[in-house]
Parts: C-alpha cells; sequence; structure tokens
C-alpha cells in the first residue's frame, strides 16, 4: 500500500516576478501577443507540495449540540534556502509571503482543504535547520467577521433564509459556492437589528430546523436540514466486514442525556417536554433552546418533543474511528477522502471478538488529516443517525427500525 499522493497549494500573486508563467514584452515564448497559456497577471495556485514537511487538518466540532467553528490547516515547509520567508527578496514567492493567500490540499485528487493563511510562523535554529508554517483557516470566518444592516425577512425555510442572508449586499457570497438543503419548517418574519452577527443569525436559522451550517472540505458554505436522506449504496462501511480501523473510541454516558427540554421562539410563545420515566431514573437534566426562528408553535412543539425522545437516554455511541489510509488500497483510500461532513457511516464491531456484533449506522461531524510524507491518517468522529428518513425499497434506510416516517 502507498500513501495517497498529497499536493498543496497557495494562490500567489506574482504578476512582477520574473519566473512567474505571465506574459512578458519581448520575450520570444512570453512575449507572443496570440499565445493562451501566458495571461497578463494576477493570482495563480503554486505547487509548493516538494517544500512539505507535514499537513494537519482539522474540520468539524467535538459534539451535536454545539457550533461548529471554522476549519483549520497547518502545513510546515523546510524553509531552508528563505523560500517562505517573507523579507528575503530572492524567494521565488517575494512578495507573497504574506497572510490572506488561499490554500488548498488535495490528496489522492480530493480536496481536504480550502482556504485562505492567516498567519505565518517562521522557526530559525542556528544549525540552519529552519521551518516556516502555514496557519489557514476556512471561509467560516469570512462570514463570522461580517455583520448584517437592519432588514425583515419573509417567512421561508431554512435553506431560504440562509440562501436570503448570503444574497444580502454586505455579505455577497457566492452562489457557486453553497450547497444548502431545502429545510423543513418555516422561518419567522422576525426583524433583524442592525450590526448582527452574520455567522450567529445563520446559526440560529440553522438551528431552529434543526440543522447546522459549516464549509465543505471545497471550500463552499453548507446547510444541512434534519431530514438527511442516506442510501445503503452511498454507505462507507467500517470496521468487520469493511474499511479496517486501527482505533475504535465508544461512549456511553449522560453528556447528551436531557430530559427536559425547553424551547422559546423568539417574539413567540415556549413549549416544555418533560420525560418523567427518565427523571425518575437518572434525575432531571435540562436543556434550553431560547428564540429559535421557528414560524410556529405547532413546530415549536414537535421541536421539543422530538429533542425529548432524542436525548432522554444514555447513548451507547461510536464516537471516533482512526484509519490509516497508507494501509488501505486505493478504492477504501477513495472512500475516506470522499467523505464530508454530514455523511453517513456503517460501523461493525465485536468487542474482543465476543458477540454478539454491535452495528451502528453514524452521521460524521469531524474530519481530522494528520499527513507525514510516510503516512497519512484520518480520525473520523462520529454522532448517531437521529433523522434518517424512511427510503423506500432501500435495503438499510427502508426498514422501520432504522428509517423515521415523521420528526
Amino acid at each position: 500500500m502507498t500513501v495517497p499522493t498529497l499536493k498543496v497549494e497557495i494562490g500567489f500573486d506574482l504578476t512582477d516576478n520574473p519566473v512567474a508563467p505571465f506574459f512578458r514584452l519581448d520575450d520570444p515564448v512570453q512575449g507572443r501577443l496570440d499565445n493562451t497559456e501566458f495571461r497578463l497577471g494576477g493570482s495563480l495556485f503554486y505547487d509548493v507540495t516538494d517544500f512539505v514537511i507535514n499537513v494537519d487538518v482539522q474540520r468539524g466540532k467535538s459534539a451535536i449540540l454545539s457550533e461548529f467553528p471554522p476549519g483549520e490547516c497547518n502545513v510546515s515547509f523546510t524553509n531552508h534556502g528563505r523560500q517562505f520567508d517573507p523579507l528575503f527578496e530572492a524567494s521565488p514567492f517575494y512578495p507573497e509571503i504574506v497572510p490572506k493567500r488561499e490554500m488548498r490540499v488535495t490528496s489522492g485528487n480530493e480536496l481536504v482543504f480550502q482556504g485562505w493563511i492567516e498567519d505565518w510562523d517562521l522557526d530559525y535554529s542556528p544549525s540552519g535547520d529552519s521551518v516556516a508554517t502555514a496557519k489557514a483557516i476556512d471561509a467560516l470566518t469570512v462570514i463570522a467577521n461580517q455583520t448584517l444592516d437592519a432588514f425583515t425577512p419573509s417567512v421561508e425555510k431554512a435553506g431560504a433564509r440562509i440562501a436570503a442572508v448570503l444574497d444580502r449586499p454586505e455579505i455577497g457570497w457566492p452562489s457557486t459556492l453553497r450547497d444548502l438543503d431545502e429545510g423543513t419548517v418555516d422561518m419567522a418574519a422576525n426583524p433583524v437589528t442592525q450590526d448582527t452577527s452574520a455567522l450567529t443569525y445563520l446559526q440560529n436559522v440553522a438551528g431552529s430546523d434543526p440543522g447546522y451550517v459549516f464549509v465543505t472540505r471545497g471550500g463552499k458554505f453548507a446547510f444541512r436540514d434534519r431530514r438527511k436522506a442516506p442510501t445503503s449504496a452511498d454507505l462507507v462501511e467500517l470496521g468487520e466486514g469493511g474499511i479496517g480501523v486501527s482505533d475504535l473510541l465508544v461512549n456511553y454516558g449522560s453528556e447528551l442525556l436531557f430530559n427536559r427540554i425547553s424551547v422559546s421562539r423568539q417574539f413567540g410563545g415556549t413549549a416544555i417536554a418533560s420525560d418523567v420515566a427518565s427523571q425518575e431514573s437518572y434525575g432531571i437534566r435540562d436543556l434550553v433552546v431560547n428564540e429559535v426562528q421557528l414560524n410556529n408553535d405547532s413546530d415549536l412543539i414537535d421541536f421539543v418533543v422530538g429533542y425529548a425522545s432524542l436525548f432522554s437516554r444514555p447513548e451507547y455511541r461510536f464516537d471516533s474511528v482512526t484509519v490509516n489510509l497508507h494501509r488501505l488500497s486505493p478504492a477504501f483510500q477513495g472512500q475516506i477522502l470522499g467523505l464530508e461532513i454530514g455523511d453517513v457511516c456503517k460501523i461493525a464491531f465485536t468487542p474482543n471478538g465476543i458477540p454478539p456484533q454491535i452495528v451502528r449506522y453514524v452521521e460524521v461531524r469531524e474530519i481530522n488529516h494528520s499527513i507525514l510524507t510516510d503516512s497519512h491518517t484520518v480520525e473520523l468522529g462520529f454522532d448517531e443517525t437521529r433523522y434518517a428518513p424512511l427510503i423506500l425499497d432501500d435495503a438499510v434506510f427502508g426498514r422501520l427500525d432504522e428509517g423515521t416516517l415523521s420528526w
């Protein structure tokens, strides 16, 4: 087995650098007026893989009820020749070793990260063994730094509301960089106040469905509503009978145990649902959600009842697995590298080889990569599939004990 081919690229504007592939007057090759290869200038992605020491990517969140933070990617480069020194004018990348340059990382022809460099850390050793580290974050931080002007939206589904916010002139998010589900219930026409945080508002809308927003590995702003529709044909199978894993962590406890749920609508009512049997067994454990954007009290009632049914019992949960890509076939490598947050996997595991086998269908909530020249390890974090709808005629999600007919 081999390590998937790694490629790291940075978007540099080297228009004035003589080594860059741009149009040059009086040059016999780059100066031809009828050429289509050498452009006049601008940013291009340059392959810097030859300098890479390691790559670490962290995308996702640690728990189902938390919000997604911006994805992060740190790439360390050898800097023996000062190629990544912002003050070294002889560098082939001068003067572009600066923040806010786009970076993308590909492994085995699959994008695993796309974002913007926030910082360059330079570590110089007296021996000359110098390292430069580019620290990048994804586009979620761009939205986090923007605020909304005052406006009053229409009554619409969560997906349409998110699209409308991204369309606003103070945001101007490209339509080509979106991956939005429709949403399942109507959002209210509640006025939005001046200078409201754009990301906080979008997270509130998504959580009211309830769903979530994040940025994909390809740099798209994504919304996933609660009604995921996986099919058995799309499943990536892990563990016994599937792709081998090196570590498997199981959690069984009360960190997601809530048996009294209180949810209030912004400018509306409050609904409370209690699981008395759970309270008698485990004590009262409260979950409070304020100012959801739901338009109807009937949807609010569905929300609290749905949450009470989901969280009122301790959960035996496959929390994470570790996969060593360098020990897998190219086909299995492609399946792991093709996973995205929100995808559904099957895990089969027989603890200590003692039957019965445990099988769970889980939703990917976290994808972390650790890449060296001779290894590539992926850690996948999971939540239980909680809202998968019934899919008629599907071998897995067409069964009543897997798919659900309602909330």
